[in-house]
């Protein structure tokens, strides 16, 4: 991983440092880049709130060999990890691969270790069209996301996205602020519930919302019909000052577990940050960052060592807390000083 991260380095300079710890404060406000928006808060919060988590070390168990495997919205999971969607290597990462590439690494890479990756949308339509195609070459081992745009383009994307084979499909509602696809007259914005049912029955597939960072809106994505949720802010690109993932997490999950199928992201690095996340309430994270990165510095290659150096954190955490499966994670992994 240390020469990936230095390919990866070189590759994207001027687009992304590769910091040792990918935290949002060097790239703050660079967007496009790989920056939070603004003053880069949100980034910065998603990983501090993992960051000040602790677990509680138990060692008088029998969880010696922990079984990472799982199911989540009708997928079968190595481990309770999926790739987050990002779309956009010429005008995010540099440009120095081809977008065909990055997502040939991301979704192949995530294949070979038996999770699964997403794609994403945006303009110019380079960025959906490779993203399908991606996903159709694998025989539909991807979820393709979406952006809230309005009832034209929305519905005809929706139905290529189904084209292409995939299960699942998504729609990252987070984007509905992103005033500069309006500029360029591809106006996005937010959805109600109502319209959010009719697009839901619409789409012959399971349907994930992400985007969500409150209780409320989670209750609405369950009385839409949605399948999934992801507990997100975009990766701390869209709005400026909101709080980290992990910190409402907690909150979105006791609102509607076991109503919905809840994944979250922002701030994930480590497999201890995946099982901080279960812990929490999420039943799989998605992972943007850090798989960017190892595509762009080692293709699909890069993208399957970071996907092992993963697992194997998150083994040794499970050890260490006492879960001997992913279905025996709950709050009692994490200190709490009361």
């Amino acid at each position: 991983m240390k020469d990936v991260r230095k390919h990866a380095r070189e590759l994207m300079e001027g687009y992304c440092k590769v910091c040792p710890v990918c935290n949002g404060k060097a790239c703050a406000g660079e967007v496009p880049g790989m920056g939070g928006l603004g003053t880069g808060s949100s980034f910065m919060n998603n990983v501090g709130a993992l960051a000040n988590l602790r677990f509680n070390m138990r060692l008088m168990h029998g969880a010696e060999q922990p079984d990472t495997a799982t199911e989540v919205l009708g997928l079968k999971l190595a481990m309770p990890v999926l790739a987050a969607p990002i779309g956009g290597v010429s005008f995010n990462m540099g440009g120095k691969i081809t977008e065909g590439d990055y997502l040939d690494a991301v979704l192949g890479g995530c294949v070979d270790k038996g999770v699964v990756g997403c794609t994403g949308d945006g303009v110019p339509p380079f960025i959906h069209e490779t993203g399908f195609a991606a996903i159709q070459a694998l025989g539909g081992a991807g979820i393709p996301f979406i952006k809230p745009w309005e009832d034209k383009e929305l519905f005809e994307k929706l139905d290529r996205a189904v084209a292409t084979g995939a299960p699942v499909v998504g729609m990252d509602i987070d984007a509905a602020g992103l005033v500069t696809l309006r500029l360029m007259g591809r106006p996005v914005g937010p959805k109600p519930v109502e319209k959010l049912k009719d697009i839901i029955a619409h789409v012959n597939a399971k349907f994930i919302v992400k985007g969500v960072m409150t209780p409320d809106d989670a209750k609405r994505a369950v009385d839409a019909g949605a399948a999934g949720i992801v507990v997100s802010n975009h990766g701390g690109r869209v709005l400026d000052h909101t709080p980290g993932t992990a910190e409402v997490l907690p909150l979105v999950a006791r609102a509607v577990k076991g109503q919905i199928a809840i994944l979250a992201d922002g701030g994930v690095r480590s497999g201890g940050d995946v099982l901080k996340m279960l812990a929490l309430g999420a039943d799989a994270v998605m992972i943007g960052r850090p798989v960017a990165i190892a595509a762009m510095g080692g293709l699909r290659e890069g993208v399957g060592k970071y996907l092992d150096q993963l697992r194997g954190e998150l083994l040794q955490a499970m050890i260490l807390t006492g879960c001997n499966s992913v279905a025996d994670v709950d709050a009692r992994v994490l200190f709490q000083n009361a």
